[in-house]
């Protein structure tokens, strides 16, 4: 079930938003897929990810 995506509401200040708009616009990404990818990152980084579940997503999303 690794291409299972949930639905989350997120409450994130308007400061934050706009950085991560930016770098979204930068990489090409949705503001979603970007904000998936730098926790799957943090996740990574800390050991707290399955190896098969940090392979990159496609972004399906079209925000």
């Amino acid at each position: 079930m690794a291409g299972e995506k949930k639905a989350y509401p997120l409450r994130i200040s308007a400061a934050v938003l706009e950085a991560m708009q930016r770098w979204a616009d930068d990489d090409l990404r949705s503001v979603n897929a970007q904000i998936e990818f730098v926790l799957r990152e943090a996740l990574r980084k800390q050991g707290r990810l399955k190896r098969e579940a940090a392979e990159p997503v496609q972004d399906d999303d079209t925000d």
